[in-house]
This record gives C-alpha cells, structure tokens and sequence, in this order.
C-alpha cells in the first residue's frame, strides 16, 4: 500500500479542489431545491390548493411531493452510480434540476392557460416537483461518493465535509433569493409571480453545473471497475503526482470486488440503528422549520417581509453550527454532539409549543427557533450522515445505507406532509410532539448508538460480529 505521511509531494491540490467544488454543486442544488419551497408554500396554496377547495393535507402532500423523488432517486442511486458511472449520474441529477426548476416555475407550460388553475395542473406541478427530487435523491447519494473517490486519502474527510456545508450554504442562499423576490413586493405580486421566479432561480445553479460536469473526470474506482486502467492511471497522475498514481491504482485493484454479505449478517441491532438514527433525523421537525419557516414566523405575528428576513437569519446560524460540527465532530466524538443536540432541539421546540398555547409573538419565537435549528445543524444534521457511513460493517454497508437512506427520506416525507393538517389541529401540540422526538432522540443515541470516534472501520465490524454472537446466545436460550 502507498503510504505519503505528508500527503502533499506531487498531488495537483488546485486541480483536485476544482473537481471537489464542481461536484459539491450538487450539494447545494439539494439544499437549494430542498429549502426553495419555503419561500412559494404559501403562494402554491393560494394559487392551487384553496382556489380548487382542496385540504390541508392535499397542501401538505403538494409541498412535501419531491420527497417522493427523494426516495426514488436515492433508490436508484446504486444502480445508476454503477451501471453509467459517477459522472453520468451527477449529469443526470443536474438536468433533472433544470428541468425541476423551468417547470415548477411554469407548469402551464405547453398544455395548460396561466391563471387557470386545475387538477391538472396541480398534478403537473407536483410532476415537476417530484422529477427535481429525484435529482436530490441521486446527488445526495452520489456526490460524496465521487469527492470520496476522487480525493486523497489524507484530505477526503475535509472535502467529503464540504458536500454537507454545501447542502447548508444552498439552503442559505435560497432564504436570501426568495427575500430579495418576495421584499417590498404586493402579495398579488407575490402569489400570481413572485413564487414562479422562486423557482425559475434554481435553474442558473443547475444549468452551471450541467456545464461544469463535462470538465470534470469520472472516478478512477469506477474507471477500475470498468476495466479502463490506463485512463485511471491518467487521472490519478493529474491528481496523486506519478510516484504514487501506479501504487494507488494497485490498492484500488485489489479492493474493486466488492464482498456482499445478507443484511442481518451482523444481527438485527446495527440494522435498527442506521434506521432508528435516520427516522430520529426527521421525526425531530428539521424539515418544517425549512420548508415552512416563513409561514411559522408569520404566524408568531412577523409581517411578510420579516418573516422572509428571519428566514435568512436562521439561515446564516444554519451554515455556522455547521461549520462548528465539521471542526469538533472528531475532538468531542459523535454522540456528544447528538446528546447535546437532542437537548437544544427538546428546549427550542417545547418553548415554541408554549408561545403558541399561549398566544405569545414576539421576539422569543425567532430566538427558540435558532436556538432549535442551530442545536439540530450542529449536531443531527451533519453527525447522522458520519455515522451511517461508519457504523455498518464493510460486507453490507451497501444495502444497509440503502435501507437507512429510504428510511429517511420516507420519515421526511411523512413529517412535512402531515404539518399543514396538525397545525390545523394545534399548534402547541406540533411543536410539543416534535420536542418530544428531541428527548427520544436523546434517550436513544445514550442507549444505543456507539462511539464511533477514533475506531476503524475493521473495529466497528468486530464490534459488531460480538453483539451478533450475543443475539444468538440470547435466542437460544430463550428458545430452550
């Protein structure tokens, strides 16, 4: 094995942060595409929901309706990751978000009159909205597995870092181009076009990274897989230096073969946490505090602009408690940072449960909800995706990410489709349940989930195989 202590002589780092760059674009395309709804939600419901006489819960199924693409997209990821290559996908998770953007801002598009809204067109909508998800769902996958595989070995856990800070910073920049639109502007404006250039915005991000993939290479382990050596030479010459490209393509030969083992291989209970770990992430509210945010400070009493501002403001603490996970995550361990977060979202989310018993607006609401988002984005957010990727032993890490990742999406789906339709019921009630989630998280990650801080991959599968043994210790007894 080709082992560079300095990790520096030779290596082409412009070149490799270029690459790294383009590819996190995808990040902040699922960030962007994931966020852009919170700015138009309101607007969407006016325009097609309540001038049709539809329910609350068609509204939340409409705003939540790319999630469903989530789930396909990171379904297929595998598939398409492998069978076309990391490149191609990445080309086809970008045009999926242009043509996501161009419709869900448009959806007349051909086939129906503006200002006529119709069932039809609703179902129209909720097609473009599902299409742009599964561009989320491939480039959430996708992504850090091609910056994973394109990078050094000592500098991939900073790069694969900047995929997650990407995701946050698109999320930022949408809050603040849905301000810029919706500021100062007449809500007739707002409703009838303001939230189609919402939309329409994504599509300058995702147009530059269609464009910019074409100057990107493909991986040199897929190129390996694929039996096209001497381009993966290439290519790991440009990015490793040439004393060490030949050396790194022989380790990467010796471990393309990949070993599959059955899901329960390992026992039951690492199963259950990758799951347990996701569901966690989304039964906490993260994702209705994005997607609604706006519609939540309005109805603490924020006007329409204020409501757009505070949006941003949350935004901008966002992407800094991100940063601070990213740079303690390895010196405080994992589950520290998820006990601690678990505590700050239970504070934030039953505090707002009581403002809206209460009937209190004011400035608290926006505080409670910093304090909830920061305490998920410097430790759920960030920390959940690291422990899926550690946690599951190397013989079945592919389809246990695959089973975690579903069950993610599918508990985000569930989580904001069903918001609109618990508001209706009480707003104290919706906050409460999702700080109750908070203290469960709690409860959870302190029983179940392991350190996995300064432990190889080799040491979490022995960890692993000794709870497995247990299991069966366990079942034979209780079946004597």
């Amino acid at each position: 094995m080709v082992k560079n202590e300095k990790g520096t002589a030779g290596q082409n780092l412009p070149y490799v942060t270029g690459i790294t760059l383009i590819a996190t674009l995808g990040g902040l395309l699922f960030g962007y595409d994931t966020a852009v709804i919170s700015g138009a939600e309101k607007s969407v419901q006016l325009y097609l929901i309540n001038s049709l006489g539809l329910s609350t819960w068609v509204h939340g199924a409409t705003i939540s309706s790319a999630l469903i693409g989530c789930i396909i997209g990171g379904a297929v990821s595998g598939v398409f990751a492998s069978g076309i290559g990391r490149k191609k996908t990445l080309i086809i998770a970008a045009i999926l978000f242009l043509l996501s953007a161009l419709g869900s801002g448009y959806p007349e598009f051909l086939f129906f009159n503006e200002g006529e809204p119709s069932m039809e067109l609703l179902y129209m909508f909720n097609f473009y909205r599902i299409i742009g998800g599964i561009g989320v769902g491939l480039a959430s996958a996708v992504c850090p597995v091609y910056i994973g595989e394109i990078a050094p070995a000592h500098m991939r856990g900073r790069l694969v870092s900047l995929n997650q800070f990407a995701i946050i910073f698109g999320m930022l920049v949408v809050y603040f181009v849905n301000w810029g639109i919706a500021s100062g502007q007449p809500a007739e404006w707002l409703n009838n076009v303001g939230w189609r250039w919402m939309f329409l915005s994504e599509a300058i991000p995702a147009g530059l990274f269609a464009v910019l993939l074409f100057f990107v290479p493909e991986t040199p382990r897929y190129l390996s897989m694929v039996n096209r050596d001497e381009e993966a030479l290439k290519i790991l010459v440009k990015v490793n230096g040439t004393a060490h490209a030949k050396g790194i393509l022989a380790d990467i030969k010796n471990t393309v073969e990949h070993h599959s083992g059955k899901l329960l291989s390992y026992g039951t209970t690492v199963i259950v946490i990758g799951i347990l770990l996701s569901v966690f992430q989304q039964f906490v509210g993260i994702n209705v505090a994005l997607y609604y945010a706006p519609r939540i400070f309005e109805s603490m009493g924020a006007g329409k602009d204020a409501s757009m501002l505070q949006t941003v403001v949350m935004g901008v603490v966002n992407v800094l408690f991100t940063i601070l996970a990213i740079l303690t995550v390895d010196k405080w361990g994992r589950k520290p940072l998820l006990m601690v977060g678990s505590v700050g979202m239970a504070i934030g989310m039953f505090a707002i449960s009581a403002l809206s018993y209460f009937e209190v607006i004011g400035i608290g609401t926006l505080v409670f909800i910093i304090l909830y988002t920061a305490s998920f984005m410097m430790s759920w957010g960030p920390i959940c995706w690291v422990l899926i990727s550690e946690i599951f032993p190397n013989k079945i890490r592919g389809k246990a990410v695959a089973v975690a990742v579903a069950a993610q999406w599918a508990a985000n789906y569930f989580i904001s489709s069903t918001y609109p339709s618990m508001m209706e019921f009480s707003g104290a009630f919706t906050y409460g349940f999702y700080g109750v989630m908070s203290v469960l998280s709690l409860l959870f990650v302190w029983k179940m989930v392991p350190e996995t801080k300064n432990k190889s991959l080799e040491e979490m599968e022995e960890l692993w195989n000794c709870k497995a043994k247990a299991e069966l210790k366990e079942r034979a007894a209780v079946a004597q």
